[in-house]
């Protein structure tokens, strides 16, 4: 049987392929929109809806961003496929929608950035990241959601890394302050997310 980790690993393929065979379909590359891969997608999500209790923090938030994904992707390929079956179609879709995209993302990236700004700084406070995991996870959580609320690239962000940054930096303060513990705080400054080290007695 199947881990959470390799299902939600599956998951995410799953999401990515399934927006690639839609556009094939719309392109006149498929002849039937992908309808197995949607299954498989229904299927997993359904398998955890109701078990994201038994989930680590990090396992749900990923849960929850590709359920958004797929929410997003399957009411883009209605109205898309209600518009072929209607006719209405427009030429050189295609390049109109890349279009339509761009703008929307440059928008969005905007608001993300006002609200960014208007968001109180995150705050938390570490003497073991490697015994503080909640910690962790919601500093994590903050840091992720502040990145993309602003437009910036995540994709190479983990939980993992940003635990073994924490670790190595709290270590490294310690050692050259002499003190207790190390506060983290996320911020935006400048369209930015910075995430900043104080130390405290």
């Amino acid at each position: 049987m199947a881990t959470t980790d390799e299902d939600l690993n599956q998951l995410e393929k799953d999401v990515r392929q399934l927006k690639i065979e839609y556009e094939q379909y719309f392109g006149g590359g498929r002849a039937r929109p992908p309808a197995d891969t949607e299954w498989r997608i229904e299927l997993i999500l359904k398998r955890y809806a109701d078990r994201s209790a038994g989930m680590s923090f990090g396992q749900r938030f990923r849960y929850n961003n590709l359920t958004q994904t797929y929410a997003k992707y399957r009411e883009i390929f209605r109205k898309r496929l209600k518009e072929r079956e209607e006719g209405i179609v427009p030429r050189h879709f295609g390049a109109a929608a890349k279009a339509i995209e761009a703008e929307r993302a440059r928008a969005n990236a905007g608001r993300g950035a006002s609200r960014a700004k208007r968001a109180p700084p995150f705050a938390v406070a570490c003497s073991d990241p490697d015994g503080e995991a909640k910690k962790v996870e919601q500093l994590y959580q903050a840091f992720f959601s502040a990145k993309q609320s602003v437009g910036e690239n995540t994709d190479r962000l983990t939980l993992d890394n940003f635990q073994k940054f924490l670790r190595e930096k709290t270590q490294q303060l310690k050692k050259q302050k002499g003190c207790q513990q190390v506060e983290y705080v996320v911020a935006v400054e400048g369209g930015q997310v910075r995430l900043k080290a104080r130390v405290k007695e």
